[in-house]
């Protein structure tokens, strides 16, 4: 066994019902006094509660999906005339990509409040979309400092967008089985975060008002962040990039529906992660594991669904084959690509 891994400095709170007093004591080690808070308008009254104690210097509530350059720009223009000292984002990943792209440039320090199993809190991954096409990079400045969990803040998540979002979570574990940088402590992480999630969606798509299912899920999604922090971005990860940025597709849903596919394509060459991944899930195969938990949290299936048109396959299948991560178990040819995002465009069973 011979590896090199790197595991990124970053602390984590975890408490139900804590979030507003560990965001509390964070900001207070950081020595801020200007903060400034990023939260979508769906997430105004929520981030205004967990943030009524900081020292406040400006709320920003522009986010869009993607992180479009413009609205980028906008935000670090923000933050330079109130004199910000730290950045604070509650909600998803959007929201987080947004401080994120901030950090990038000012190198202010980030503490995240995720609202959603993005798990975009865990990583030093940023990405930008200009012109319909979606650009992404490491940097350690925009890895937060530190993260606060708190699942009492997903009780009111709702079920479709809980268990997409889930779903995008475990993607990060399934990628992290082969993506450039796995090694073994990438798949030990995954294959717990992939058992968390297992337990927890089914829970939080029966009831969302189910805490114990959410934590678990949210442990699972940390764990899942964790090992694509490390292992890198393999080629689901490759794909939704470039439909995300292409189309405007939702990221969640995007995972959600390309996952199944890209199981299918790798797995037959990856017989260990196969294994690893069908244990996590209490199945014989890896795709049949994964079929079973789909069908019972009734997951999104189609492309189609979510506005993108059949005429835009081939040119994304294009642009994906341009990113193709090295060392991806399958080889990948335009054809083959092509194929798989047929069937997840129409949601055809994954082959």
């Amino acid at each position: 066994m011979r590896f090199d891994h790197d595991t990124l400095a970053q602390r984590v709170r975890f408490a139900s019902g804590a979030a507003a007093e560990n965001l509390a004591v964070e900001i207070k080690g950081l020595g801020a006094s200007r903060v400034m808070v990023i939260a979508a308008e769906a997430e105004r009254a929520l981030a205004r509660r967990v943030a009524a104690g900081l020292p406040v210097a400006h709320w920003h509530h522009e986010v869009a999906m993607h992180v479009p350059v413009e609205v980028a720009e906008r935000a670090r223009e923000e933050a330079a005339a109130h004199r910000v000292d730290a950045l604070v984002c509650v909600g998803g990943g959007s929201t987080t990509g947004l401080a994120k792209a901030v950090a990038l440039t000012t190198g202010l320090p980030i503490v995240a409040v995720p609202t959603t199993y993005a798990g975009s809190e865990a990583t030093n991954v940023w990405g930008l979309t200009e012109n319909a096409r979606k650009t992404t990079g490491t940097d350690p400045r925009v890895l937060p400092r530190a993260i606060v969990y708190d699942a009492s803040l997903m009780l009111t998540l709702p079920a479709a967008l809980s268990v997409a979002s889930g779903l995008n979570a475990l993607a990060h574990c399934v990628d992290s089985m082969w993506a450039p940088r796995a090694d073994p402590i990438n798949l030990a992480l995954a294959g717990e975060g992939i058992r968390a999630l297992r337990v927890g969606l089914p829970l939080v798509a029966a009831d969302p008002g189910d805490l114990e299912g959410r934590e678990h899920a949210l442990y699972g999604a940390y764990l899942a962040a964790v090992a694509f922090a490390s292992a890198g971005s393999g080629l689901h990860h490759k794909i939704c990039h470039v439909l995300g940025g292409m189309f405007d597709l939702p990221h969640a849903q995007t995972h959600a529906v390309v996952l199944p596919h890209v199981l299918a394509f790798n797995a037959p060459a990856a017989p260990d992660a196969e294994r690893r991944v069908a244990a996590a899930l209490d199945a014989e195969s890896a795709t049949e594991g994964l079929a079973r938990l789909r069908a019972r949290l009734d997951a999104p299936r189609a492309l189609r669904d979510y506005g993108m048109a059949e005429s835009g396959i081939v040119p994304a299948a294009e642009a994906i084959l341009a990113v193709v991560p090295t060392g991806n178990p399958t080889a990948v040819t335009l054809d083959g690509i092509t194929r798989l995002l047929h069937a997840a465009w129409e949601g055809a069973e994954p082959r």
